[in-house]
Parts: structure tokens; sequence; C-alpha cells
């Protein structure tokens, strides 16, 4: 790929995604498959006024060699350099910038019932942490193309063409590139686009909606309670406190609210394979009474769904309703990324487990045990799953009863 795009690349995630200010620290989390791009978007964050760009490398094999032979109680125990790090992100408050590149089947094999237990000891520690930083820190989702990731999405090619293709897909439904390859001009692209979700939201919200019903002919027919002072999100969002503006997914399709945690019944079919921890579940369904999950079925890997589902009292139940139109850039690409990023934006998703308590309107003035009372769910996992088909119905039911076309045959229907 050309350096003047990837250049380009670097400078909205750095200017658009954390949107670095003078001053700010930087933690860059970043696997070893693109060390000359990262270096780029550290230059970049530097350009743009950062004071100190860290990087933290990963090598998923490594971690995969961990599980293996580690035992649980080390494998689940968090050392003291690892929480000093995490005294000061929330002493610091560092933008953080996530460069995703790892095989998708990176950790096929382990034993996915001793890395569940020993995440569970983890966050423990992690958890009180993480809800004190919880939106007072910028931070960006995106991804370069590693090797073995290439090979997954373009089985059959030869490596360089698949890592090329691969910079290609990403590049597009980033909106860095169209779709004959020429240079946008991305952070502009970026500002219509949150525009855009705003507008969307701003409908969304003016409707006082207390639940979503969904239907599609594969089956799904779930009605989702919303909570009252919740709301709708999309795009960009503000830090807590500082006010700071940064779009977190590049990319995102999706406008997103956190359900009300108890109140979901009916039944959900998935729409596309979902990768978890280096396996693929597929073809799978959830039913839900009284807001948990009660039974779930798949045609692949449904021990490790139930695992899943099974990790605390919250991850049985919903914590984000997104919706993402059929008709999106990454659907019509026609590409299975097998990454969650790109595939939530393929189609309206749900995720079971944590919700955002970003969405509860004034959330500042309220303690997260406050936002828990409202219906903001809590878990230890947050993981997406994708739903949206082409004939899928969205309705939304107002507050005075009245219904809302939302989504109609798979797309936004206002």
């Amino acid at each position: 790929m050309k350096k003047t795009v990837l250049r380009s690349y670097a400078k909205l995630i750095a200017r658009s995604g954390v949107a670095i200010r003078k001053n700010d620290i930087v933690i860059i989390n970043a696997g070893l498959d693109q060390p000359e791009f990262i270096n780029m978007v550290v230059e970049e964050c530097y350009r743009a006024g950062a004071e100190k760009v860290l990087v933290d490398w990963s090598y998923a094999p490594v971690q995969k060699t961990g599980i293996k032979f580690m035992k649980p109680k080390a494998l689940g125990r968090v050392e003291n350099f690892e929480e000093a790090k995490l005294k000061f992100r929330l002493e610091k408050n560092p933008a953080m910038i996530y460069i995703i590149s790892d095989d998708p089947n990176g950790f096929k094999g382990i034993d996915q019932k001793k890395y569940a237990n020993a995440m569970k000891e983890k966050l423990k520690v992690i958890k009180p942490y993480r809800d004190q930083m919880d939106n007072k820190y910028k931070w960006c989702i995106a991804a370069a193309p590693g090797k073995e990731w290439a090979k997954v999405v373009f089985p059959g090619m030869r490596t360089s063409t698949a890592v090329e293709k691969l910079w290609e897909a990403i590049l597009y439904t980033s909106r860095v590139i169209d779709k004959d390859g020429n240079l946008l001009d991305p952070v502009a692209e970026w500002d219509k686009h949150n525009a855009s979700f705003a507008e969307k939201c701003r409908v969304l919200n003016e409707a006082e909606l207390v639940a979503l019903e969904y239907k599609s002919s594969n089956g799904t027919d779930l009605t989702v309670g919303l909570m009252e002072q919740g709301s709708f999100l999309g795009g960009g969002e503000y830090t807590l406190g500082t006010h700071e503006y940064f779009n977190p997914n590049i990319p995102t399709e999706e406008v997103f609210t956190t359900p009300k945690a108890g109140v979901c019944e009916g039944i959900v079919y998935s729409s596309l394979p979902l990768s978890y921890n280096g396996e693929i579940i597929d073809n799978f369904s959830m039913k839900f009474e009284g807001g948990k999950i009660v039974e779930v079925k798949a045609e692949k890997n449904e021990a490790l769904l139930r695992e899943m589902v099974g990790m605390d009292e919250g991850a049985a139940m919903l914590g984000e309703c997104a919706l993402v139109p059929y008709d999106s850039p990454i659907r019509n690409s026609g590409i299975m990324f097998f990454e969650t990023l790109f595939d939530e934006n393929a189609s309206c998703h749900f995720a079971i487990g944590r919700g955002f308590t970003n969405t509860v309107k004034n959330y500042s003035e309220y303690t997260n045990e406050q936002m828990k009372e409202m219906g903001v769910n809590d878990s230890s996992i947050h993981v997406d799953f994708m739903i949206g088909t082409a004939d899928m119905s969205i309705v939304g039911i107002k507050k005075n009863g009245e219904r809302f076309q939302i989504f109609k045959d798979g797309n936004w229907a206002f």
C-alpha cells in the first residue's frame, strides 16, 4: 500500500480517532505485524501535539503459549507491574489507541475453560480500575492487516496479495479511499459521517422509545425493553469532564443504545458467524425469558457459546442494541473479516454482557451503582454478535404507545 495513503490513515487515527491535543500522553497497543505503520501513527500523534507516545507490543503466539503452560493460578494473577500500569492510566488518563491485526484463529485450540476462569480472576483486580476510568479517556480501535489474518480472510491467495487486499478493505471501509482506491480526505469524510449519525440519534431520542421489536424471516422475534433515561449514540463521543470529542471505532456504521437489563422476551438468531477466543460459533440462537438467556443452540461450538453466556450473571443479559443498515459499506464489500470491529458493522447486532453507562442521559450525575439500578447491565464481558438480515424489521414502541418503524427490509426506514 502506498505510504501516502497509510500516512493519511495514521493521521485520521491520531486526529479524528483519539483527537490528540497538546501535551496528551498516548499509549498504543499493537501487534508485531505492521511496525512501519505503527511508527507512522506514533509520528502523527507527535505532530498533533502529544507529549509522549508509548507502544505496548504484543504477540498472540506468545500469549497462547502462556495459556497452555501456565498453571491456572499464575494465569489468573495480575502482577504488581501490571497493576502499576492500571494505576498509571488512572492517574495520567492517557489516550488509548488499539491497532488490531491478530490472526482470528490465533487462540484456536486453547483450554477455553482454563482461560475463562483466569480472566474471571484477573477482572477482580482490573474491573475496579476500569470502572473508575470509564468514559474519562479518549480511545480508538482501528486495524492493520497481519499476514495470518489476511490469509484467513482471503484463503488461497499469495500472502503478500492477501495483505494488500486486506489493506484495501480496511482503508475503504474506514473512509480513507474510495471504491477505486483513490485517496479521500478522511478527516472531512468522518466529519460528514458523524453529522449523519447525529441526525439519526436526534430522531430516535426525540421519539421517547420504551421498547424495540425485532422480526426477521429467519425466526428472530424479540422484544427488548429500553431505559427511560436511555439515549442513542453513534459515531463520535465526548469524554466525561474534559468534554473532548473522539471517534472510538474506525470504522463504524452503528447507532446504538444500552437496553434495560432484565427486560427482554423472545428469540434471536445469528446472521453471521461469531469469532470468539480463536473459535467460530456459527448458526446459533438465544432464547430470552425475563430478560435472561434461558437457552442457546448452535450448529458449531454450542458448548463454547454456553460457556460464554455463563461467565457471570450479567453475561446472560443484553448490554447493547446496535442499529446498522444492511446496505452498509462493510456488508457491500462482501468480505467476512472474522473480526468484530468490522463484522459488527455489516449488520444490526446485539451484545451480551456489560452495557454502556454513557448512553444514560446526564450520566455524569449518577454513580455506576445508580445506573445499574436504572437498567445498565454489568458484566465482565461484552461480546457482540450479528443479527441483521435483508428483511429485518425493527419497530420502536413509543412512551405513548405509538409504533415507529425504524428499520424496514434491513435498512433505515426514515
